[in-house]
């Protein structure tokens, strides 16, 4: 296992029993999420753990994504465990994914890391269960080593940019009219539409998590083609959620969306191929 930071022999346990706090998404935590339980809505990959150990989480559980390709949707649980904190995923066919509320109403664990099971978390456990449960893992003072998301470019000159974001929250204003592929899941965070995509880009690329209940993973397409932006997601099974570049590069598309459809995307291609060529297509009427 690659070094996550100062593991648990080396920090100490901090004493008291954390409360239970909700979030959408990992990338923005509430204030009283340090030496808290978290439970959230974001995907489960690597990154997402490096988030909830930096800010001081006592626990936390996130969606498995599908789990996908080389275990990508629970990347978090073993590096939490390096650094001695408890975690573990909910099935994204269990409860939607982005959705905190679905995930305490219907959500079901499908994962656990060693620290969180010794306190008793099954799999098949209902979320609130496994939470109350986690309220006595240890508080571990860590600091862990940067693990920085990733922003560039696949291509530039000739035509539209092809940005790769790690997460959607990656985007930024100077995105619009270009096109940007994330390794976000595909669902809308907190069942809000307004948080599909910041910007107005060309088109835009979402890892599907698995697709899961009630195809919360490809939720974002619908959305983004009624602000005309055309869209698709690539299957879990063939690209590391959270990576965009796999996204990319390995990516095989799984669902597409009207606009993108009608600008040639079909399922099981490779989502590289039509992005270099919408990088080239003139702008569409």
């Amino acid at each position: 296992m690659p070094d996550a930071g100062r593991t648990a022999e080396h920090e100490p346990a901090l004493a008291g029993s954390g409360d239970i706090v909700f979030a959408d998404t990992i990338t923005v935590l509430p204030d009283d999420a340090p030496g808290a339980v978290v439970i959230c809505g974001s995907h489960s990959g690597r990154y997402p753990g490096y988030l909830a150990a930096r800010s001081g989480v006592r626990a936390v559980i996130l969606c498995d994504a599908g789990i996908g390709r080389d275990e990508a949707g629970i990347g978090a649980l073993p590096y939490l465990d390096g650094l001695g904190i408890a975690a573990a995923a909910v099935a994204s066919t269990s409860c939607r994914i982005g959705d905190t509320a679905d995930m305490v109403a219907r959500g079901r664990i499908s994962a656990a890391n060693a620290v969180a099971q010794r306190h008793g978390v099954e799999i098949n456990m209902p979320t609130m269960a496994a939470a109350e449960l986690l309220r006595a893992a240890p508080l571990r003072s860590v600091m862990p080593p940067a693990l920085g998301e990733a922003r560039s470019l696949a291509r530039d000159g000739g035509g539209r940019r092809i940005w790769l974001v790690d997460s959607a929250a990656l985007v930024e204003p100077g995105d619009a009219g270009h096109i940007v592929v994330t390794g976000s899941h595909g669902g809308l965070v907190g069942g809000r539409p307004e948080k599909a995509l910041k910007v107005d880009a060309y088109a835009a690329v979402f890892n599907d998590a698995g697709v899961g209940v009630d195809q919360a993973g490809i939720a974002r397409l619908e959305v983004l083609d009624r602000r005309g932006i055309a869209a698709f997601t690539v299957s879990a099974a063939s690209a590391r959620i959270g990576e965009a570049r796999s996204s990319f590069e390995d990516g095989e598309i799984s669902v597409v969306n009207r606009i993108a459809e009608r600008l040639g995307a079909r399922p099981l291609t490779p989502a590289r191929d039509i992005l270099l060529a919408w990088a080239d297509t003139p702008d569409r009427p």
